[in-house]
């Protein structure tokens, strides 16, 4: 099996389980998020406690990238502290432009790798990163985030 098909089989699974796709109790943070070049609206919600992520999901609609990635990224950010979260962001941001290009230093982003190549397709790229921006902007603006 090659690599490729790994990482196909990686987004599908995410695509399909429905695992990260739903409302969560008590959410201290809900984001909207909006890829209007093709669509993708996505619900973020998060319930963060002295600065942890305990739970997270999402609803909402778009294609099979925007959503497999935000089913990734939920499953990394559970239990993670902002400030890792933040760093898996960021790492994240890093990988898709390209800045980061070590692969020790993406190990931490897990089945988000799946999307490294992703740049290759600038029309996907907004498709990938929806929620992560999404997660990034929603920390930098709750205010009980800590």
């Amino acid at each position: 099996m090659g690599i490729e098909q790994i990482y196909t089989e990686v987004l599908q699974e995410h695509l399909n389980s429905k695992r990260n796709k739903h409302p969560i109790t008590n959410p201290t943070v809900r984001l909207n998020g909006v890829n209007p070049s093709c669509g993708d609206e996505i619900e973020l919600e998060l319930r963060m406690t002295d600065g942890v992520i305990e739970d997270a999901g999402y609803t909402g609609r778009g294609c099979a990238i925007s959503q497999a990635s935000t089913s990734i990224m939920i499953d990394l950010i559970k239990g993670k502290s902002v400030e890792e979260a933040v760093k898996l962001a960021d790492t994240f941001f890093g990988m898709i432009k390209h800045e980061i290009t070590d692969e020790e230093k993406l190990e931490i982003l897990e089945d988000a790798i799946a999307l490294k190549d992703i740049s290759h397709m600038p029309a996907r790229v907004k498709c990938a990163v929806l929620g992560w921006h999404t997660l990034k902007d929603g920390i930098a603006t709750n205010p009980n985030n800590g």
